[in-house]
């Protein structure tokens, strides 16, 4: 699952919440995190969250050098993990480590093992925080834009890192992004996210051959076409809102080029749910949807796409 949209939009907040993560200044006020038959809303102390955190949902996060200890050797840093999690001696662990290093292609690991993490470029660097995400097997690894700070040939290999990873362990990955390529290459699902709200969801054939959502369809039209042409690249006007001060209705209104064209005065005033279009395909959008006096002027097609 991939979970794309524009810095500020909420993707690193929703994703914290699955691992009890929150800042002190933030709160889960209504739903449901449903995980192995349980509410994880119900753990409430960090030696609760131990047993999700790290051993069933890892994450790794965007920036290798702010997740590793700079005055720790990288090969203890891999082994704590197991020992904490596992339970397992010493020698066991750092057999496991040397193993995991192998794995995700670093060189000469016996050596590497004691060096420390400014002896590693940044691509080994991200290698090795992938390496302690799936010390523990986990079931669920949450990618935090994990090739940002990377060049774009060590960004494919990390992606190709991640996808072997997936294949081999049969972990599940949920993708912070706000890449669409790295998207096309990547994900099965979808979920687009705008101003703390997933605005659609679907699967990544459907996205990108009909996006229902006028955020989804600027997302995709600013993305420059090889061989195309143009002055001007296409932008999505405006910027996201701050979240403390939302307008009010759509919370994408203000920059909806789509409320102007068909003249929506509801989009202002209230705030249209998530709904199932088309199978697997959701869209939070008063283009599509009715209520009460307001006629939704666009009809999807309900039928199952082939």
């Amino acid at each position: 699952l991939a979970i794309v949209g524009e810095s500020g939009s909420g993707k690193t907040v929703l994703t914290k919440t699955f691992t009890g993560m929150l800042e002190s200044n933030g709160r889960i006020a209504a739903g449901s995190i449903e995980f192995e038959g349980r509410n994880l809303l119900e753990l409430k102390t960090d030696k609760e969250w131990e047993k999700i955190r790290g051993v069933k949902i890892a994450t790794v996060f965007q920036d290798p050098m702010t997740s590793l200890n700079p005055l720790k050797r990288i090969g203890i840093q891999i082994t704590e993990v197991i020992e904490k999690h596992q339970k397992l001696p010493p020698e066991e662990a750092r057999r496991i480590a040397l193993t995991l290093m192998e794995k995700v292609g670093i060189k000469d690991v016996e050596k590497r093992f004691y060096d420390y993490p400014f002896q590693y470029s940044g691509g080994m660097r991200q290698r090795i925080v992938i390496a302690i995400a799936l010390a523990c097997k986990p079931r669920i690894l949450i990618c935090d834009e994990p090739t940002t700070a990377l060049d774009v040939t060590i960004q494919a290999q990390i992606l190709d890192l991640m996808r072997e990873m997936q294949e081999k362990l049969g972990t599940s990955v949920i993708l912070i992004t706000h890449d669409l390529g790295v998207i096309a290459e990547m994900a099965s699902r979808v979920a687009v996210m705008y101003a703390g709200r997933i605005v659609e969801e679907s699967s990544v054939n459907d996205l990108f051959e009909m996006p229902l959502h006028p955020y989804t369809m600027g997302l995709i039209a600013s993305i420059p076409i090889l061989g195309k042409v143009t002055d001007k690249l296409d932008v999505i006007p405006g910027s996201v809102p701050n979240l403390i001060n939302l307008p009010p209705g759509c919370r994408f209104a203000p920059r909806c080029r789509l409320r102007e064209k068909y003249g929506l005065e509801i989009c202002t005033v209230d705030e249209p749910e998530l709904v199932n279009l088309r199978p697997g395909h959701k869209v939070r959008c008063w283009l599509y949807t009715s209520k009460d006096d307001h006629i939704a002027p666009i009809k999807i097609e309900t039928e199952a796409v082939p």
